[in-house]
């Protein structure tokens, strides 16, 4: 990937509130027209993950050169007709082919893909949202983030 892609990842579940979407609207957008980002990586899974394939999908009317492509965790190989059906709401899909064999940490190592070919991460972390049972994902990417150097954008936006 190149340095004009963000990728984006959070909690299933999520405080969706009006701010909320109008904030990530905002970011995105200056996202695109300051800093000439141009691509966006999108997993699955999350409420999170759809708000922001809505929101990209909504600035790609004023914008039809930017791209979304859907990082599958599942399903390696796909027919024609799935894949004719995510290229409706995406420009491309893949299956990272070394998160093969990853088991239950397929959806870590699959936001791993996503940290590692992106320039920016828009991640919706609040502790509120984390389960309590387990050690988040959006917890384990978001540190992976950190780790890799790469600029965050953390949501909600806390005062």
């Amino acid at each position: 990937m190149n340095t004009n892609t963000c990728c984006f990842f959070g909690h299933r579940k999520i405080n969706e509130t009006e701010e909320l979407k109008l904030t990530l609207y905002e970011i995105i957008e200056n996202l695109i027209i300051n800093e000439n980002v141009d691509t966006f990586m999108f997993g699955s899974k999350s409420r999170f993950d759809g708000l922001c394939l809505e929101t990209v999908t909504k600035i790609k009317e004023k914008y039809p050169n930017i791209k979304r492509i859907y990082v599958r965790a599942e399903y390696p190989n796909i027919s024609k007709h799935y894949e004719n059906y995510l290229l409706k709401s995406y420009e491309e899909t893949y299956y990272p082919e070394k998160i093969k064999n990853s088991g239950k940490a397929v959806y870590v190592e699959r936001n791993f893909e996503m940290i590692n070919k992106s320039q920016i991460c828009i991640i919706y972390y609040d502790e509120q949202c984390a389960p309590k049972n387990r050690k988040s994902g959006t917890k384990i990417a978001f540190d992976y983030a950190i780790k890799q150097g790469k600029r965050i954008i953390k949501l909600p936006i806390s005062f």
